[in-house]
């Protein structure tokens, strides 16, 4: 791998199995590779917000070594009526848990971390004009399913009347990690009062790898995706374990891992993972809460060991030849074709 100093890069969610992030930051730290823009959806908006907020990885591995992710399993009171009050929380709460332990430990490690971040006006970009989808060294992926909409934020709080500037960030990530009937929704007006819910943006794309790219033929620094996988193979590319349905329990569970993953890993694929960091969860799954500290352990040091396997072999001049080049040219090619039917101007192409 070529000598590289900055990146941006766009973390999947995956709940609990984000602990594999953490060990792919620490061996891009090793490189002295120096984050810039991050795209986070669920625990990836977790460990997005972290990073965006000055943490190092060292600082997040030290963090999560402390971490009893059991208490974001946080019961309302109705969730502890005797034998009903699960099933009544989900009808009436639309989730098990309320989320506010979760809201309130990241808010609480944002104000003291490097940045002191509370609002979106903590994370702009320097040398970045406002409306730049640069502007913000953060975005998290978040959906609306009532307006059935795919968030991106701070951006798209505008629609419900509100400043991206002072939007609270650990509210938007909490937004972020709804996994559905786990956690419950965040409610929100939008700008018609509408109230809409708000879930963990893996609804509808768990893994937006594009969401950062410039378009032009030479972009300065790389984007890196941090993508959470069952298993890889000698391609490169992700296998999916097969879900073993024996019950409704086990049912819920296969239908919201698709749900959450089979989309993006769909389009991962014809990607061909080339600029994407595939990470084994060794088994571990989203909602596994009460995951073991040598559970956790493992987890991070295959994140370690799936960066170093991947920055062996990167190359960013050769991902620009076989990817951004053949892009940039059929665009222009396609312009070029619209203008000598239409003899309208074409559209300027990004350099």
């Amino acid at each position: 791998m070529a000598e590289l100093d900055k990146a941006d890069a766009v973390f999947e969610g995956g709940g609990v199995k984000g602990i594999g992030l953490v060990g792919a930051l620490e061996c891009m730290a090793d490189r002295g590779v120096q984050l810039q823009n991050v795209v986070g959806t669920s625990a990836g908006a977790i460990a997005a917000a972290l990073v965006a907020a000055g943490y190092s990885a060292t600082d997040l591995g030290a963090i999560l070594e402390e971490l009893d992710y059991r208490r974001f399993t946080d019961p309302s009171v109705l969730d502890r009526v005797p034998l009903i009050g699960p099933a009544l929380s989900v009808l009436r709460e639309k989730g098990l848990y309320e989320g506010n332990f979760f809201e309130k430990w990241l808010r609480a490690l944002l104000l003291k971390a490097p940045r002191k971040v509370r609002t979106f006006r903590d994370l702009h970009m320097e040398g970045e004009q406002p409306g730049s989808k640069y502007f913000y060294k953060l975005q998290v992926i978040a959906a609306d399913i009532t307006r059935r909409k795919q968030l991106v934020l701070p951006w798209d709080i505008r629609d419900y009347g509100r400043d991206p500037e002072e939007l609270d960030v650990a509210w938007a990530v909490r937004m972020s990690m709804s996994i559905p009937f786990f956690f419950e929704p965040v409610r929100i007006q939008d700008a018609q009062d509408l109230s809409c819910y708000i879930v963990d943006g893996g609804v509808l794309s768990n893994f937006p790898v594009d969401i950062l790219d410039d378009g032009s033929l030479n972009p300065p620094w790389p984007t890196f995706g941090l993508k959470l996988v069952d298993r890889v193979g000698d391609t490169g590319l992700a296998i999916d374990t097969p879900s073993n349905i024996r019950g409704p329990i086990s049912l819920f569970r296969a239908l919201f891992s698709t749900m959450l993953e089979a989309h993006d890993a769909r389009y991962i694929q014809q990607k061909n993972f080339d600029r994407t960091i595939p990470i084994p969860t060794l088994g571990v799954r989203t909602t596994d809460f009460g995951i073991q500290r040598d559970r956790s352990e493992a987890l991070r040091a295959a994140g370690r060991q799936a960066a170093e396997q991947f920055f062996q072999t990167w190359n960013f001049q050769e991902w620009i030849q076989k990817h951004r080049v053949p892009e940039v040219m059929a665009l222009r090619a396609a312009q070029a074709a619209a203008h000598a039917v239409s003899g309208s101007e074409p559209m300027p192409a990004m350099m």
